[in-house]
C-alpha cells in the first residue's frame, strides 16, 4: 500500500467516525425530546379562580379646616377655637377622644400680590391649618359623619370633609383562603376536561398564585399589578391561580 493511499485510507476512517458520533447525538437529542414531549404531553395546566363579597371593618376619614389672619397669634387663637369646636362636635356624635387624631400646625405665610401677579415681599398675613383624622371599625358611623361633618361651617369653621378610606383587617387570612378556593376550582376545571379525554387527573405538578383583585362591587376593573380599592365600603376580593396536574391514561 503506497503513502498516498493510507493516508486516504485514515481519511475515511476518521470521516466513519465523526458520521457516527453524530448519529450517537442526534440519535440522544432525539429520545431525550420525545421523553420531554411525553412528559408535557401527561400533564394538563388550567388556571381556577374564587371571588367573595367582603365588607371592609375598618375607616379612615379626615378632615381639614384652616383659619386666617393678618397676625399669627390672632391666627394661631381662632385654629385653637376651631379645634376645640372640632373635638366637641365629634364628641357629641360618639366619638371617643381618645380616637381624634390631631395633626401638627401648618403655618403658611402670604404675600401681597402686585397688579402684574408677581408677589412683593410685603406681608398680607398667616394662614394656619390643621388635619383630624377618625379611625373606627364602626364605618357607617364614620361613613355618616364625613357627609355631615360641613355642619362645623355653621359654627365658623371652615372645614373640608374628604371620603373616608375603607379597609379590611382580616386581608391576611382571607387571602390564604381564597387561594384554597381558587386551586379547587382549578382542580375542578381540569377534572372536567380530563374526564372528556377518557382519563383523569393525578397529584399537583406545579402552581403559581396571580394577582388579587379587590374593586368595588360589580366592578370589571382588573390590573396586571392588582388592585386594591379603598373607596367603597363594600368590595369584591378575586383570587386567580394558575395550576399544572399530572394527567393519568
Amino acid at each position: 500500500m503506497s503513502i498516498s493511499e493510507a493516508k486516504n485510507q485514515w481519511v475515511w476512517v476518521g470521516v466513519a467516525a465523526v458520521l457516527a458520533l453524530g448519529l450517537i447525538i442526534a440519535a440522544y437529542i432525539a429520545s431525550n425530546t420525545i421523553v420531554q414531549l411525553k412528559s408535557a404531553a401527561n400533564t394538563i395546566t388550567v388556571t381556577g379562580s374564587a371571588k367573595q363579597q367582603i365588607k371592609s371593618d375598618l375607616a379612615v376619614w379626615t378632615g381639614y379646616f384652616s383659619t386666617q389672619s393678618e397676625q399669627l397669634e390672632a391666627a394661631y387663637g381662632q385654629l385653637q377655637s376651631s379645634r376645640e369646636k372640632v373635638a366637641a362636635y365629634l364628641i357629641s356624635q360618639g366619638i371617643e377622644e381618645k380616637d381624634i387624631i390631631f395633626s401638627s400646625i401648618n403655618v403658611e405665610r402670604r404675600n401681597v400680590m402686585l397688579p402684574n401677579g408677581v408677589y412683593s415681599n410685603e406681608l398680607e398675613g398667616y394662614t394656619l391649618s390643621q388635619q383630624v383624622e377618625l379611625r373606627s371599625s364602626d364605618v357607617d358611623k364614620i361613613t355618616d359623619l364625613s357627609r355631615e361633618a360641613t355642619d362645623l361651617i355653621n359654627q365658623g369653621v371652615e372645614i373640608q370633609s374628604y371620603s373616608p378610606q375603607y379597609f379590611y383587617t382580616k386581608l391576611a387570612d382571607l387571602k390564604i383562603e381564597m387561594l384554597a378556593l381558587a386551586t379547587q376550582d382549578a382542580a375542578k376545571r381540569a377534572e372536567q376536561i380530563a374526564e372528556n379525554a377518557g382519563s383523569r387527573v393525578g397529584s399537583l405538578r406545579y402552581a403559581q398564585m396571580g394577582v388579587f383583585q379587590i374593586t368595588p362591587l360589580y366592578s370589571n376593573d382588573i390590573s396586571d399589578y392588582g388592585i386594591n380599592d379603598i373607596s367603597s365600603l363594600e368590595k369584591e376580593i378575586t383570587a386567580v391561580i394558575n395550576c399544572q396536574f399530572e394527567v393519568i391514561k
